[in-house]
């Protein structure tokens, strides 16, 4: 448990995709940066990332790194890391980019079903109600697409998705 200057409990935020080289690898950097803005919550909230399916020491996807390099955001020292019940257990909030990540965590770690949710799912305006979720993410409108292995403009699209609700993440833990 680490703790931050003021001796509270740092709050840890695991984002969590499949190989954490392009949407959960994105999602870290942009909130990271928005962090960066917000000296009230900064020192309280640790940010990481991790893939359900991830080689550790992978690099970020070059489109991923080129749409977050155009937000001036710098993800070239980005290094991808395995998914472990470790991870699970000491983070204080898993976002995972799609439902089937969701389940993989679950799957992994069944008592974190109470801090464990898709990114748009945690986000997701309480007035809009819950929508019935595919639990294995087949056009899901919880899950951000995956991009990897297609053109920049669909890195661009998924990172704009993820900047979307991560706005929306930023207003709700404040």
């Amino acid at each position: 448990m680490q703790k931050n200057r003021g001796g509270r409990h740092m709050k840890t935020i695991l984002f969590v995709c499949t190989g954490n080289t392009c949407r959960s690898s994105m999602a870290e950097g942009l909130f990271k940066e928005m962090l960066k803005n917000r000296s009230d919550i900064q020192s309280e909230i640790k940010v990481i990332s991790a893939g359900t399916s991830a080689w550790n020491g992978d690099r970020a996807s070059q489109y991923a790194i080129a749409v977050l390099k155009e937000k001036g955001i710098d993800l070239k020292e980005h290094r991808s890391t395995a998914l472990t019940l470790d991870l699970i257990e000491n983070a204080d909030l898993i976002l995972t980019m799609t439902s089937s990540h969701k389940a993989a965590v679950l799957n992994l770690c069944p008592e974190a079903h109470e801090k464990v949710f898709t990114l748009k799912e945690y986000t997701r305006c309480e007035a809009e109600g819950d929508s019935k979720m595919d639990f294995f993410g087949y056009g899901n409108p919880e899950d951000i697409s995956d991009p990897f292995g297609q053109s920049i403009e669909v890195y661009r699209k998924s990172a704009a998705e993820i900047e979307e609700s991560l706005k929306k993440l930023i207003e709700k833990i404040k």
